[in-house]
């Protein structure tokens, strides 16, 4: 697996909760792909480049392009860059590029592959891991979401608010005595199994339930698709874990937004 992996699942997870909205929409431009959930949360109105940069000027012309649109809309909206799409001479002055359009760098992501997990290297905790399906194991999944990721929960319900999104984005919440303390979700693209959301409540952190729902979760696409290999983008705090989980990096996310 290379970036490219990493990329088209990426670009995937967002296409599958767009074409869940009814205001969402796809577009496939010149060298640029949209996917548009409608939704006040920014990072998910979003832009990905689908063909090698080669100048500052080209790269110029691929912002340009989802500007229009969105500005259109008049939405908020997020470009998640796979940088090896970039040759070295777009890549050396891209930051300086996307600011200078109106973009402003959020974050940067290692893109992380495996072919197969490693073992585990101590004993998981015991944790009754569901799949969202119900009224109450989304709004556990869109609680914990708010919580972690620092967003309004309105948003995170605006954005999952579709019956349709559940069919293709699996999402799976754990739970310790009764209580939903992690989560985790799939979208198969790329020949990989994508893992996103992955979410512990700060209080339950570092007790390994964050890797127990992810292993389950995938454990569960292994089944049911008979595919092992995986992608995700990690955060500085998750990265070591990915790596005793057997990720290694082969590129790097870097997303900006308006």
């Amino acid at each position: 697996m290379n970036f490219e992996n990493v990329a088209d699942n990426l670009r995937e997870s967002f296409r599958v909760i767009a074409a869940s909205r009814a205001v969402g929409e796809l577009r496939e431009l010149r060298g640029v792909s949209i996917a548009a959930a409608g939704v006040t949360f920014q990072m998910f109105n979003t832009a990905f480049l689908s063909a090698p940069v080669f100048s500052e000027a080209e790269l110029k012309q691929r912002i340009a392009l989802p500007s229009v649109h969105f500005d259109a809309r008049g939405l908020e909206w997020a470009y998640w860059v796979c940088e090896d799409w970039l040759e070295p001479r777009a890549r050396r002055r891209s930051r300086e590029v996307f600011e200078r359009q109106g973009l402003r760098h959020s974050v940067d992501l290692p893109g992380m592959v495996a072919e197969r997990l490693a073992p585990p290297v101590k004993p998981l905790p015991e944790i009754e891991v569901r799949r969202v399906r119900n009224g109450p194991s989304r709004h556990a999944f869109c609680g914990i979401g708010s919580t972690c990721f620092h967003v309004p929960i309105a948003w995170f319900y605006e954005v999952f608010d579709g019956e349709r999104v559940w069919d293709r984005f699996a999402a799976y919440v754990g739970y310790h005595q009764g209580q939903p303390v992690s989560t985790a979700a799939l979208v198969m693209g790329g020949g990989a199994v994508g893992v996103y959301n992955v979410a512990t409540l700060p209080e339950y952190r570092r007790r390994g339930y964050g890797e127990a729902v992810m292993r389950r979760a995938l454990e569960e696409a292994r089944r049911e698709h008979g595919i092992e290999r995986s992608i995700l983008q990690s955060t500085p705090a998750g990265f070591r874990l990915y790596e005793r989980m057997g990720y290694r990096t082969v590129t790097r996310v870097s997303v900006y937004a308006t």
